[in-house]
């Protein structure tokens, strides 16, 4: 179900699997003034969700963020040809069947700038891109951080525990070990993601957070070096399987 998060932001979620956990997978919908919207993260198009989200707007904009959230683009670029679509340059190598109109990692020209900003975190394999939605102060990310809560299925509790993002903001210690090849290029990503104002916080697996977000993202990513100090004492969190599979 569509559901509004913050003026001119909604979202919906949809149950995935990663290395066997159960999870969600949550899609964002921006509102681009005149009508046009930009689909963050594309979750499968059911008669519904294409009803709920064209009550919305009209589809100009799809977005993969990163190389894993891209399942389900093909078939809203399919349903909705005349919108842009925009991916990592990575992506390319992966889905050859996939329309990409623009990089989001290297052409940094959008027409919908002036709403949207756009946040390329260097040194992380998995090439995502921020999103910043200047008029409701909200952050849009994928896969730098988990708010799984504390779920009831066994596997996904266990793994979770152990890679320490069970019941907290964080990310997954398995990711911290092998998706960053330049640790200290991806905090001077992160610091200026959080020199933004924002309040709320759109995850790519789990419940979103309506106040505080950057607090908590800081909190979650203080492992990487050289942090701000000011930007990460608000939470004191200590965060901590790469999959070659798609998770949204």
């Amino acid at each position: 179900m569509v559901t509004s998060f913050a003026e001119g932001v909604w979202y919906d979620t949809g149950p995935v699997r990663i290395v066997g956990m159960r999870l969600t997978a949550t899609m964002t919908v921006l509102d681009l003034g005149d009508g046009g919207l930009l689909l963050h993260s594309p979750l499968p198009l059911t008669p519904e969700r294409r009803a709920a989200v064209l009550a919305l707007g009209k589809v100009t904009e799809l977005y993969a963020p990163n190389t894993f959230h891209h399942a389900w683009l093909g078939e809203w670029s399919q349903a909705f040809p005349e919108a842009r679509v925009h991916a990592p340059a990575a992506l390319a190598g992966k889905r050859p069947d996939l329309r990409i109109d623009r990089f989001h990692d290297q052409e940094q020209k959008v027409s919908f700038s002036d709403l949207v900003r756009e946040i390329p975190i260097a040194g992380f394999r998995l090439a995502e891109t921020v999103l910043v939605y200047r008029p409701s102060d909200t952050a849009v990310i994928t896969d730098l951080v988990h708010n799984i809560g504390r779920p009831a299925d066994p596997w996904t509790k266990l793994y979770s525990r152990a890679m320490g993002f069970y019941g907290r903001v964080a990310l997954s210690r398995a990711i911290r070990w092998t998706a960053f090849s330049d640790r200290r290029a991806a905090r001077r990503s992160i610091d200026v993601l959080l020199g933004q104002r924002f309040e709320g916080l759109i995850v790519g697996h789990g419940a979103p957070i309506p106040e505080f977000g950057r607090e908590a993202l800081a909190g979650a990513l203080a492992f990487l070096p050289s942090a701000a100090p000011s930007l990460l004492k608000a939470r004191g969190r200590q965060p901590p399987f790469f999959s070659t599979k798609p998770c949204g």
